[in-house]
C-alpha cells in the first residue's frame, strides 16, 4: 500500500506558484489578487477562509477579505460581488459556502464573471467542463486529479466509482474522469447494491460526508482509494469517509485524512488564481 501524500504534492504545488506569481507581477507591475467573501460566523467558514488566505501569502499573491455579518442582504452581497468584479486589481472572487439560508447562493454566484470563477462553480464553467472544454475547474476534484497524475496513476479505461453527487465534488469529479477516459458510475443515496458497485472500482473516490463509510469489504484489492471525506468519529476525532485504517490492507493507494486531499483543494484554490490572471493578462 502506498500513501498518497497530498500535503507534499501541495507544497511542490505551491512551489510552483510562486515562481508563475513573481514572474507575473515583473511582467504586469502588479501582484495577483484573489478576493474572498464570507458572510456570517460559521467556524468551518471561518477556518476554511483562514487557510486560503494563508496559502495567498505562501505563494505572494494578494488576499482581499470581505466579512459581511450574518444579517448581510443579498442587495449588500450581490453589490459587493459587483465592484469585485470590475476591480482591475482582482483576479479571482470565492463566495465562501455555505451562505445563510436567507440568501440565494445561485444567483450570487452567477454574478461572479467566468473568467474571475476560481471555484468553478459557475454555470459557464461547469457547462464547459461537461463538453470537455477548457475550462476552470472546481477544486477538490481537480485537486484529486492532480494527486492521481502525480503518481503516475493512469484512470485511462479504468472503472471508476465516485461516491456522492454534490455539484462541489461528485460531479464535476465524474466529468474529469470520464474526460480522462475513465468508465465512470456515480453512486449516492438512491443507489441500490452500492457495496457491490464500489467493489468493482480500480478507483474508488469517496464523497459523501459519512464517517467511515466505506468498509474493506466494499474496496476491490488493489483498489485506489481517494478519500474527499472530513468528518468528526465518535470521539470526536478527525476522519473522512473510508475506514482508513482497515481499507488501507486492501487498497493500492489511498489517502490519508488530514493530509490527503484537503491541502490539494487550497493549492488547486491558489492555481486556478494564477492561471485566471495569466489569462487576463496574456
Amino acid at each position: 500500500m502506498t500513501l498518497i501524500d497530498g500535503k507534499k504534492i501541495a507544497a511542490d504545488i505551491k512551489g510552483e506558484l510562486r515562481e508563475r506569481a513573481v514572474a507575473f507581477e515583473e511582467r504586469c507591475g502588479k501582484k495577483i489578487g484573489l478576493a474572498v467573501v464570507l458572510v456570517g460566523q460559521d467556524p468551518a467558514s471561518q477556518v476554511y477562509v483562514k487557510n486560503k488566505i494563508k496559502g495567498c501569502s505562501e505563494i505572494g499573491i494578494r488576499s482581499f477579505s470581505h466579512y459581511l455579518p450574518d444579517t448581510a442582504t443579498q442587495a449588500e452581497v450581490l453589490q459587493l460581488i459587483t465592484e469585485l468584479a470590475k476591480d482591475e486589481n482582482v483576479h479571482g472572487i470565492l463566495v465562501q459556502l455555505p451562505l445563510p439560508k436567507h440568501l440565494d447562493a445561485k444567483m450570487l454566484l452567477a454574478a461572479i464573471p467566468p473568467q474571475k470563477d476560481v471555484d468553478g462553480f459557475g454555470a459557464e464553467n461547469i457547462g464547459k467542463l461537461a463538453l470537455n472544454e477548457t475550462s476552470t475547474v472546481a477544486c477538490t476534484p481537480l485537486g484529486v486529479m492532480e494527486l492521481l497524475k502525480r503518481y503516475d496513476i493512469s484512470v485511462k479505461g479504468k472503472c471508476a466509482v465516485v461516491l456522492g453527487r454534490s455539484n462541489i465534488v461528485g460531479r464535476p469529479m465524474a466529468m474529469l474522469l470520464l474526460n480522462a477516459d475513465a468508465t465512470v458510475t456515480v453512486c449516492h443515496s438512491a443507489t441500490e447494491n452500492i457495496r457491490e458497485e464500489c467493489k468493482r472500482a480500480d478507483i474508488l473516490i469517496a464523497a459523501v460526508g459519512k464517517p467511515k463509510f466505506v468498509t474493506a469489504d466494499m474496496v476491490k484489492p488493489d483498489a485506489v482509494v481517494i478519500d474527499v471525506g472530513i468528518n468528526r468519529d465518535e470521539c470526536g476525532n478527525l476522519c473522512g469517509d473510508v475506514d482508513f485504517e482497515a481499507v488501507r490492507n486492501v487498497a493500492s493507494y489511498i489517502t490519508p485524512v488530514p493530509g490527503g486531499v484537503g491541502p490539494m483543494t487550497i493549492a488547486m484554490l491558489l492555481s486556478n488564481t494564477v492561471k485566471a490572471a495569466e489569462r487576463l493578462f496574456r
